[in-house]
């Protein structure tokens, strides 16, 4: 039997503020709310102590920290099940993400 892990590690990397930026260009998809895509790539792509700095400046940016998939969900809803994701739900709820 094996283990899946929920959130694969992220090595060799480097971001400096202008990469993780980077991540809040997204192009929409269909029937998906840019913020919650621009979230869920940065979520997936990034270490926790980068994700808190990438929702930083999300926020600042005037996004919406508590977009919607097409299911309802926020991202936080979505993490709250990984196990490995404690840092990156202080990191969303440190700029306003609600269940």
């Amino acid at each position: 039997m094996s283990l899946k892990k929920d959130k694969q590690k992220v090595l060799g990397e480097v971001f400096d503020d202008a990469r993780v930026r980077s991540f809040l260009e997204v192009e929409g998809k269909g029937e998906f709310d840019v913020d919650y895509i621009a979230l869920e790539r940065a979520y997936r792509g990034m270490k926790a102590e980068n994700f808190s700095t990438f929702v930083r400046f999300f926020s600042e940016d005037g996004r919406n920290i508590n977009a919607k998939n097409p299911q309802g969900k926020t991202l936080l809803q979505v993490v709250s099940d990984h196990r490995l994701s404690g840092d990156y739900i202080k990191a969303l709820e440190s700029v306003g993400a609600r269940f």
